[in-house]
């Protein structure tokens, strides 16, 4: 059975004036006929520190998601899984270890070890997938990734990664403006604060993005793995 529209983690912090408010944004979720996955920003930043709260990783590693990024690890491993069992791409995003200044947001990056950028082993790329390299927080802002999306034929994308509010919610809106049709993977996606994590969630949701839960992805990826198999 499907979940209402509005059953996902921000029922504890929207109000429901506020989703009535949002009642034109009601409709059916989806993935796409083509899907890629889009991974962004699955590096080892990300998960410095451990598995900790961030409020206690983050006076040792700014920038880690703590507790967070690996709590998203598990039903990460499983998407990935399901989305070459089906076939369907996977695209990393990841940044430079020094872009002469350029950053993706305003925050004061303190200076790490070479391999802070380089995915999570945990979650990396198989011989043969991609890797996109960017500079800001949108995954096609100045990147070749619209080029190979429209060369594999792609018409959808699933979204997972970091952070919601500043790369994920970026590279959504983007995809969304380049005609995709996005899937935001709920526990697939991740900040280092709730607030912001749960409001951009919901926001995405409505105005550019289906955000559903891990189990609908999969049962999808699933569907798609059995009708290859057939064909």
């Amino acid at each position: 059975m499907s979940r209402d529209f509005e059953d996902h983690c921000w029922k504890d912090v929207i109000d429901p004036e506020t989703i009535d408010i949002y009642q034109a944004y009601r409709r059916r979720t989806y993935v796409g006929d083509y899907p890629a996955v889009l991974a962004i920003d699955l590096y080892n930043k990300a998960y410095l520190g451990g598995d900790r709260p961030v409020k206690d990783v983050d006076r040792e590693f700014s920038g880690s998601c703590g507790e967070n990024a690996w709590k998203a690890m598990p039903p990460t491993q499983k998407l990935f899984a399901a989305a070459r069992r089906a076939g369907v791409p996977i695209i990393y995003t990841t940044r430079h270890v020094n872009t002469g200044g350029v950053q993706s947001t305003n925050r004061n990056l303190k200076r790490m070890g070479d391999d802070v950028y380089d995915i999570k082993s945990q979650l990396g790329p198989q011989p043969g997938e991609l890797v996109i390299y960017k500079e800001r927080a949108s995954a096609f802002l100045g990147t070749p990734l619209i080029a190979h999306l429209q060369q594999r034929r792609i018409d959808s994308l699933i979204i997972c990664g970091e952070s919601t509010s500043g790369c994920v919610r970026a590279s959504t809106v983007d995809g969304y403006s380049y005609g995709l049709h996005n899937v935001v993977v709920e526990e697939c996606t991740y900040d280092r604060a709730m607030i912001p994590h749960k409001v951009n969630l919901f926001d995405l949701h409505h105005k550019y993005a289906d955000v559903m839960h891990i189990e609908e992805v999969l049962a999808h990826l699933e569907g798609l793995a059995q009708q290859r198999k057939v064909a």
